[in-house]
């Protein structure tokens, strides 16, 4: 009878682990994690300063606006879309460089841009980032991609103006890019056919490895990997001819990712090496919640295999990761490998904490709609 009974509060406890969690308890934790933010940062036009000024259209603070954004697209208040807008009216629009630059931290904040024009089309919005991204086009440089950060940075800027404007040369443009930086750049690509992950530079692929001889895949660097794919693949036309590569790929990296998962529901900041800075870490593992989740509410992965591993790894980032002033814990600071800004800890507070609320915000976006 006992072991009857302990059988049936074990399989009650993980029918309880499996289980949705309510839209009410996410919503609260966005708004939570996100008014902390804004209280901190009352003028989104304030320039950032760590080791140096920087101004607040920087890849940083334009992850962040995608989380924003994504809040709101669930959650309608105001003030959300005025901060955002006056984000974009402190910079008049424009990038970090101007329309020459090609490097995609600071093209990133046009995929906020292009969001707030799509809800007021004032062409100001879309001016600058169109115009940087059509003077990549015109020129024959494709190696621009050369850190697998920047597909989630650009990436998503090709699909939406491929999609405005009705032009496949974005499209095409884009791809190219993309398998220059999945085929070419280190001695055979930054993509691991083999393992179905990403190497985050030529610094790291073989026969660089991690301390213990493991192949050294950095854990926020495939999470910008994923996120790149998803916000492509959810733009992109069925019809475009690479799109099937994109899911593709998008697929076998969310299934490499299953058997990584910590126990404690996190994935390690050194994917296959759990004891180079084993802990927990927010940002790829928000990442990876949001690119499951995301794909479970498209009907592109399957619900019974990936719902358990994305409610599991949610409720470890509540549960742990927030303070009760809505301040994120166990964020890696900026950098390029597991080693960098640690040791990660709840308490320290990373270089940046804009990036991170970005990701924690674009998982539970994804959440709620489960």
């Amino acid at each position: 009878m006992k072991s009857l009974l302990f059988t049936l509060c074990f399989i009650s406890q993980i029918a309880l682990a499996q289980k949705v969690p309510a839209k009410k308890t996410v919503l609260a934790a966005m708004r939570l994690t996100n008014q902390y933010f804004m209280q901190k940062w009352p003028d989104p036009g304030k320039p950032t300063f760590t080791n140096k000024e920087r101004p607040s259209n920087l890849w940083t603070r334009a992850v962040y606006y995608e989380g924003l954004m994504a809040l709101y697209g669930i959650d309608k208040q105001a003030p959300y879309y005025q901060y955002a807008t006056a984000w974009g009216d402190n910079h008049q629009w424009g990038l970090w460089g101007g329309t020459q630059v090609r490097n995609a931290d600071n093209q990133c904040c046009g995929q906020t841009y292009i969001d707030l024009y799509l809800i007021d089309k004032k062409e100001e919005r879309i001016r600058d980032i169109k115009a940087a991204v059509d003077n990549m086009k015109a020129s024959d440089k494709v190696d621009d991609w050369w850190w697998i950060d920047a597909l989630q940075m650009a990436m998503p800027v090709y699909a939406r103006l491929g999609v405005i404007y009705k032009d496949t040369s974005y499209f095409n443009r884009m791809y190219t890019m993309y398998a220059y930086t999945k085929y070419n750049h280190g001695d055979h690509g930054l993509y691991n056919p083999a393992d179905h992950l990403w190497w985050r530079d030529k610094d790291f692929d073989p026969p660089y490895t991690s301390p213990n001889g493991e192949d050294c895949y950095w854990s926020r660097g495939n999470g910008w990997v994923v996120a790149a794919l998803v916000r492509t693949l959810e733009q992109l036309p069925a019809s475009d001819p690479h799109y099937n590569e994109y899911l593709q790929d998008y697929r076998d990296m969310l299934k490499a990712l299953l058997p990584l998962q910590r126990p404690d529901g996190c994935w390690n900041v050194s994917l296959h090496d759990a004891n180079e800075y084993g802990g927990m870490e927010l940002t790829g593992t928000s990442l990876f919640v949001y690119g499951m989740a995301w794909g479970i509410n498209h009907k592109l992965i399957s619900r019974e295999t990936y719902l358990p591993v994305v409610i599991k790894a949610w409720n470890a980032l509540v549960k742990n990761c927030i303070a009760p002033d809505g301040r994120l814990g166990y964020v890696q600071g900026t950098g390029k490998e597991p080693k960098d800004g640690q040791p990660v800890t709840f308490d320290k507070v990373p270089d940046f904490e804009d990036y991170g609320l970005g990701c924690f915000l674009l998982a539970g976006s994804e959440v709620y709609r489960l």
